[in-house]
């Protein structure tokens, strides 16, 4: 085969291709520590914007995912505590990190990708009897675990929570849909005893319908083999959710089989700005190649290499 044939030539392209979508995966896996470095985002939980917007995620973006074990995981409750050192810290649209998780540990589950909004952590614990149970308290990991602390809040070292993100002393976390008919204005637990430390998470789209069910008209989240979602444990946490990139995804989810909802949940607009993006991209070289080329043209060094190739010819024409 010579260097003009066309099998030859597409084979080059494609190892090319192959190349450069290699090395742009171990650069984001080289930034975001974590492996796939990207997730597809398909449900509305987290969207802000019917039409869509940029900078909080939507059905059909593309989002970072960074390691857990190399980013501390900030909860809305500690972003809006004004002692935090934490105090104002945003991401992805709102305050506190959104984190990317399997379903009570589960791996065959799909995983969740919500908003951390507030942590428990245990307290004061004590071993259990010799039968393994504990006389109080809650039975977790071999020990009783008696009282909890919440960073971020006034709720430490005590034995259940009772918690409103109202702005006063804690977030403003204001509730819609069924809480906001029945009076409730803000988000909150009460008397709430959990059944191990870990994360409360909620969708920024979901109206205080927290995951875990534990806000008072909350229906939470099911795994496929456990039931109801229990606080997010740290080794449950998949990746901290980094910036989105936006309506890539949606070519994921057109293909996408199974459980998936598809492109059911994708805002109208997506698709438009998903066709004028590949639209830019594909005329993007035929824009910019005759630029190039009427700059190169113009420069010194052409104007220069064409007059000494315009001699050269004059003197071979001579010696003719």
């Amino acid at each position: 085969m010579g260097d003009s044939d066309p099998i030859r030539t597409l084979v080059r392209e494609i190892f090319l291709a192959a190349g450069m979508i290699a090395l742009l995966v171990l650069a984001m896996w080289a930034h975001t520590g974590s492996m796939p470095p990207l997730v597809v985002v398909e449900s509305n939980s987290m969207q802000h914007d019917s039409s869509g917007e940029i900078g909080t995620i939507d059905a059909g973006d593309l989002v970072l995912v960074h390691s857990p074990d190399q980013n501390k995981i900030i909860t809305f409750a500690e972003a809006t505590y004004p002692d935090s050192e934490n105090f104002g810290y945003e991401s992805l649209g709102m305050e506190g990190d959104v984190i990317i998780y399997e379903r009570n540990g589960e791996t065959d589950s799909t995983p969740i990708i919500h908003r951390a909004l507030f942590k428990i952590n245990k307290e004061q614990t004590t071993p259990m009897n010799e039968e393994g149970d504990c006389s109080e308290g809650v039975a977790w990991n071999d020990e009783c675990i008696i009282t909890w602390t919440v960073p971020g809040t006034k709720q430490v070292d005590v034995e259940s929570l009772n918690l409103v993100f109202d702005g006063n002393g804690v977030g403003a976390y204001a509730c819609g849909g069924v809480a906001a008919q029945h009076g409730s204005e803000w988000f909150g637990v009460e008397n709430y005893t959990p059944p191990n430390p870990g994360y409360i998470t909620l969708g920024d789209n979901n109206d205080c319908n927290d995951d875990q069910g534990v806000f008072e008209f909350a229906k939470g989240l099911s795994s496929m083999h456990s039931g109801m979602i229990r606080p997010i444990q740290e080794n449950w946490v998949i990746g901290i959710s980094g910036a989105e990139i936006p309506w890539l995804g949606t070519v994921k989810l057109m293909v996408s089989g199974g459980d998936s909802p598809g492109v059911s949940q994708v805002p109208g607009p997506s698709f438009l700005f998903l066709i004028l993006f590949v639209g830019a991209i594909l005329a993007t070289p035929v824009v910019v190649e005759p630029v190039i080329n009427r700059i190169l043209r113009n420069s010194p060094e052409m104007i220069a290499a064409e007059r000494e190739k315009a001699i050269a010819l004059i003197h071979v024409s001579e010696e003719e």
